[in-house]
């Protein structure tokens, strides 16, 4: 590896990026970071190896630059970067619901951009990174981002128009499961199991049930019959899910993240 590639607004997920990396086999040496506090850009120094720099530093001498930032800062950002970015810079933006053209008429003409939505698992080296090429980026441009990006997880190429659904169902994912392991938690403990006996029991199950999905090829709906037997206690369960509309929850629930994805794009911030 010998591009220089800097993470610009480096909190949990553009440390975790850095360190998959690292353990990719990437020179920390060849890694800038930025940050919003001082101690915290030395906090990276002392844990990563890699080199604390300005964002007008990262813009001037990184190869490619990662906006790791909220979508409400992007626009400071970009502003203080854009004297700075040459044409030919590649800028992966990682903040939900900006377009790459948002980002590509505050950059020099004909910037490559590429727009990135991970989420949190990318701390473990589980993340569901979606990828979508803006105006300019070239397949080489997405090639070395699935490299960046595939240090931490997996990549899916996607058209752009799909990417505010990708953030509802994915980005925001891993907060539904925890959402739904707390709720079953509180049921354990409802039914008279300790806390710990029911965290246990909910977490290996739906690592199971998890890489039973990724590994058997089979529908959710078919394994969700071989465990669903007449008359039993799981088809009570699935009833009382569906009497209180669960199902459809879910679906507004995703809708609601899509829409606000939507809005962020459209630069409401409330």
């Amino acid at each position: 590896m010998t591009q220089k590639v800097a993470v610009l607004g480096t909190g949990k997920i553009g440390e975790a990026l850095l360190s998959g990396m690292i353990r990719g086999g990437w020179r920390p040496a060849d890694l800038l970071v930025t940050a919003r506090r001082a101690e915290r850009a030395e906090e990276l120094r002392s844990r990563h190896g890699v080199t604390p720099v300005t964002n007008t530093e990262a813009a001037k001498t990184a190869d490619t630059l990662i906006l790791t930032v909220k979508p409400q800062d992007m626009g400071a950002l970009l502003d203080e970067l854009a004297p700075h970015v040459p044409a030919d810079r590649l800028v992966i933006s990682g903040a939900a619901g900006i377009t790459t053209a948002s980002i590509e008429e505050r950059l020099a003409a004909g910037a490559p951009v590429v727009r990135v939505m991970t989420n949190t698992p990318a701390l473990v080296d589980e993340a569901m990174s979606v990828i979508s090429a803006g105006t300019h980026a070239t397949p080489a441009h997405l090639a070395h981002t699935e490299e960046i990006f595939g240090a931490v997880g997996k990549t899916l190429r996607v058209p752009e128009s799909q990417q505010d659904a990708c953030t509802a169902l994915s980005g925001s994912g891993p907060a539904y499961f925890f959402y739904l392991v707390e709720a079953m938690t509180d049921a354990g403990i409802l039914l008279g199991l300790p806390r710990d006996t029911a965290h246990d029991l909910i977490v290996q199950s739906a690592i199971g049930a998890a890489t039973m999905l990724r590994d058997s090829g089979e529908h959710p709906v078919k394994l969700r019959e071989n465990v669903t037997s007449p008359a039993g206690t799981t088809i009570n369960a699935i009833r009382e899910l569906e009497n209180h509309g669960v199902r459809a929850a879910l679906i507004a629930a995703l809708e609601a993240a899509r829409d606000r994805s939507r809005e962020l794009a459209a630069g409401k911030k409330d």
